[in-house]
Order: structure tokens, then C-alpha cells, then sequence
């Protein structure tokens, strides 16, 4: 293959931000687009000094007609370029653009973990980067909203961030590559697309150059905010005077030294800490507050975040809830025997039965398994049983089948996540979470290990050659 100039740019950009390793193992997001098309091909062809193990991901939504045409000539050509696939269907079509986000990223690092893969690769580029930044812009956004997509985070590394569509698109037609039109992009249903075929392009023929300048503002947020992140916890920590669960104590006269901005990151930092993030309003009201209330005075805001002035303290604290109903009743299992049991949840009735087994090559694919049923109609939609498969020597019994509780987290394979964040990816309202079936260790502190529906815990997964345990949840049969 010839070396273009986008391959030398993708090399050296690759290079000096240090985002790939020689011999790395890496997913590639592919929908068979122009953007993911290129990127794959850069890589399996251009990457000559930095030799990379590939695999690539393709995620059918079910959003359409012909989107299983689309998989299929997406395996052809991982098959034509020696590139390993891992792919998926959505269960039940995906409706709207945040449900197609959500399952799409659950399948990518669900896949990662399937295959031992160290990065995910998504092909957005700078144009996608000025999109987004125009679209928070006129949605309304601050300085974190305006930083964009980053370049990374987590597992996931967009390399093609710096990069405009029409330099793919010259490399496309120079490579002879011919890319899958998916005819929604063009659709001006969605908000987005209007954006980036209407908006953008008249903005771009009355000041050249947008697009670039666009792409230039995320890059400097993004500084702006890595330098916040890195003061924050420092200005955070001294204005603390105690910290504990569901509490905050703060130093007033601490707070009043700094300017009103950092007042507010302080104040929102530890609002979040309590799950209870300000809003706008939120935040120019705990400013009030601090600034001149009396002592004596408080106010309550939403989340059930209350703040009040004590003499020269400003008290930040959350009521603790219980996400449990009356008639409630959680499952204890003992041990990995097996067994089978009733349990009630958020007011619905669940049978559950759990078993050891022996592991098998089958586990392999259990992380993929787990995706499939993830990205389908959810844990309240009543149809299909739920299971999951465990390696058993990483649990640690008692074991219990509960319902969600506020500041539940469990470990992805790209880090730990609030269930509330996952939920709220998923559409669960919040009205519906307590009938989630949780299975967490028994005891304060215990890991929570899968949520049935949505989530699988990374750290105990069943492997090949290990003993493992099943456990299977289904809506009580009526009658």
C-alpha cells in the first residue's frame, strides 16, 4: 500500500501522543462507514512500525431495514482482510439515539473484555468533534460540556480525533475503499443530522474554517479542564472540616477566600460526592447561602441535598433512602449449593435458581452472553429468564439478591460506575429501579457482581477450565 499523507499524519500523531502500544491488543469499533473503514484499514495496512493485534466490533442496532445486509458484508470484509470480528444484534430494535449510544458501548466493552482487548477504538474525527461542540453549545454547556470528546478515556482511544472527514473521505477514494451508506445519517429527522448537514456546512461557507476553530475550542476546555481536575481535590480538601458517609463539613471562612467560581467547583464537588449533583440554580443558591445567610439557616435542594450554616460551618448532607418496599424480601444465598427460592423486588416477585458447573469453553464467550441479553427490552420487560455465570472460587458467600440501593457500584472492565449512571443509560426510571434484581456479597461494603439486565461485574466472570455457578432469574409465573 502506497504511504499517504494521512498514513504518515496517523502514524506520527499515534507516536507523539502515545496512544497505542507495538503489540497492543485493540478493538476496533466498525460499523462499515467511511470513518470506521478508514481507521480499521490504517491500521491493519499503515501502522508498518507499530505492529498491533486487531480485532474488530460490529454492533447491529435493529434500527432498520438492511442493517443485517450491513453485518453481513462487514464479516466479508474482516474475512477478506484477516481481521477478527466480534459482532452482535440488538434483541429488540433500539429506539432513539441514546439507546443506540448506550447499548452500543456496553456491546464495545462487553467485546473488549470477551477478547482480552487493552483499547477500544471509535473513528470519530474532528468534524464529529465540531458537531459536538456546536450542539452542547446551543443545548447549553459549560466548560466540561464544551470540552467535546476526549481522546481518550478509559479504554476507549479515538486516534482519528484530529483528522476532518474530507481527509478520510480523499483517503477512501485514493485506497479504492467503498464504505456502507447507513441512509439515517442523511435523515433530517434527527437533530444531529440537521446540525452537520445544514447548520454546520451554511456556517462553514459564511466563516471558513469553522469546523477547525470548533474542533480548537474543545482542545482548549479540555485544558482548561485537566487543570481543574488536578486543583479541585486540593481546594476541596481544605475547606473540609469532616467527611463521612452522607455528610460534609466545611469551613466557611475557607470558602470565602476563594473566588466565587472555585467556591462553586468546590461546593459541586462535594454535592457529588453526596450524589446529589447542583444544577445551576442549585449552585447559585448554596452560594447564597454560604455567602450570607445566618446562622441557624439551611435550604433543601433537589436530590435531597441539604445545606446549612452553623456559626462558621456550612454542613452539606444527604437523608440516607432505602430504595426497598414494604413487602420487600431480599434473598440471602449461603453457599454455592445448589438451590431455589422466591424473591420480592420493588413490589414484583422474581424465582431464582442457582447451581455450581464446571466451566467450559462456552465461558469464554460469557462476557458477549451477557452483552446480548443487556441490549435487549430490559430487566422489566417481563419476557425472557436473565442468567449469569460466575467464576465461583471469586465469590465470596453469602451472597444477596436485592434491590438497588443508593451508592450501589459495580466494576466494569473500564472501571467502576454508579448503577444510578447505568440505569439512567438504560431508561430505567427511577420509580422502577428498586424491582431491578442486584446481586451483591452479603455484609457493608460488598461488591456488587451483576444486575440483571444491565450489567456484569468484571472481576467475576467465569473463565475457561474453572469451576463456575449459575444462578437464572424470571418474573414469578402467575398462578
Amino acid at each position: 500500500m502506497p504511504r499517504t499523507a494521512l498514513a504518515e499524519r496517523f502514524a506520527e500523531h499515534v507516536a507523539a501522543r502515545g496512544l497505542l502500544r507495538p503489540g497492543q491488543h485493540v478493538l476496533v469499533a466498525l460499523s462499515g462507514g467511511l470513518d470506521s473503514l478508514v481507521l480499521l484499514h490504517l491500521l491493519r495496512f499503515a501502522l508498518r512500525d507499530l505492529p498491533l493485534r486487531i480485532t474488530a466490533a460490529h454492533f447491529d442496532h435493529a434500527m432498520r431495514a438492511g442493517s443485517a445486509a450491513d453485518a453481513h458484508w462487514v464479516r466479508g470484509l474482516c474475512r477478506a482482510w484477516d481481521v477478527p470480528l466480534v459482532s452482535a444484534r440488538a434483541v429488540v430494535p433500539l429506539r432513539g439515539e441514546s439507546a443506540a449510544r448506550a447499548a452500543r458501548y456496553a456491546f464495545l466493552h462487553d467485546a473488549a473484555a470477551t477478547v482480552h482487548a487493552r483499547r477500544i477504538l471509535t473513528a470519530h474525527q474532528r468534524d464529529d468533534q465540531a458537531e459536538t461542540v456546536l450542539f452542547r453549545l446551543a443545548r447549553g454547556t459549560g466548560l466540561a460540556g464544551l470540552a467535546g470528546i476526549p481522546a481518550r478515556r478509559g479504554l476507549l482511544v479515538r486516534p482519528l480525533l484530529p483528522f476532518p472527514r474530507s481527509t478520510l473521505a480523499e483517503y477512501a477514494r485514493v485506497q479504492r475503499l467503498r464504505p456502507r451508506e447507513d441512509p439515517t445519517n442523511r435523515s433530517l429527522e434527527y437533530a444531529r443530522n440537521r446540525l452537520r448537514h445544514v447548520l454546520l456546512p451554511a456556517l462553514e461557507r459564511d466563516r471558513p474554517g469553522a469546523r477547525a476553530r470548533l474542533a480548537r475550542i474543545a482542545e482548549l476546555a479540555g485544558h482548561a479542564q485537566a487543570a481543574w481536575r488536578g486543583l479541585l481535590p486540593t481546594l476541596a480538601a481544605a475547606a473540609a472540616q469532616a467527611d463521612s458517609p452522607g455528610r460534609a463539613v466545611l469551613a466557611r471562612v475557607v470558602l470565602l477566600d476563594y473566588d466565587p467560581r472555585s467556591r462553586a467547583r468546590v461546593l459541586r464537588h462535594w454535592a457529588e460526592r453526596l450524589e446529589a449533583p447542583l444544577s445551576r440554580r442549585g449552585t447559585a443558591a448554596a452560594l447564597e447561602l454560604v455567602g450570607g445567610a445566618q446562622s441557624g439557616r439551611g435550604i433543601t435542594l433537589a436530590g435531597g441535598l441539604r445545606i446549612r450554616r452553623e456559626f462558621d460551618r456550612i454542613i452539606l448532607d444527604r437523608p440516607a433512602r432505602d430504595a426497598q418496599r414494604p413487602g420487600d424480601r431480599p434473598l440471602s444465598i449461603a453457599a454455592a449449593d445448589a438451590g431455589a427460592a422466591r424473591v420480592r423486588l420493588g413490589g414484583i416477585g422474581y424465582e431464582v435458581a442457582w447451581e455450581p458447573a464446571a466451566g467450559d469453553e462456552s465461558d469464554a464467550r460469557n462476557g458477549q452472553a451477557a452483552l446480548l441479553q443487556g441490549a435487549g427490552p430490559g430487566p422489566l420487560a417481563g419476557g425472557a429468564p436473565w442468567s449469569a455465570r460466575f467464576d465461583a472460587t471469586a465469590l465470596a458467600f453469602p451472597l444477596e439478591l436485592r434491590g438497588w440501593r443508593p451508592g450501589d457500584r459495580i466494576v466494569l472492565d473500564y472501571g467502576a460506575k454508579k448503577l444510578k449512571k447505568l440505569f439512567a443509560e438504560r431508561r430505567i426510571g427511577r420509580s422502577a429501579r428498586a424491582s431491578v434484581p442486584v446481586l451483591a456479597e452479603q455484609g457493608p461494603g460488598g461488591r456488587v457482581l451483576w444486575v440483571a439486565g444491565v450489567a456484569h461485574a468484571a472481576c467475576a466472570r467465569a473463565r475457561v477450565g474453572r469451576p463456575a455457578w449459575h444462578i437464572t432469574v424470571r418474573h414469578e409465573r402467575e398462578g
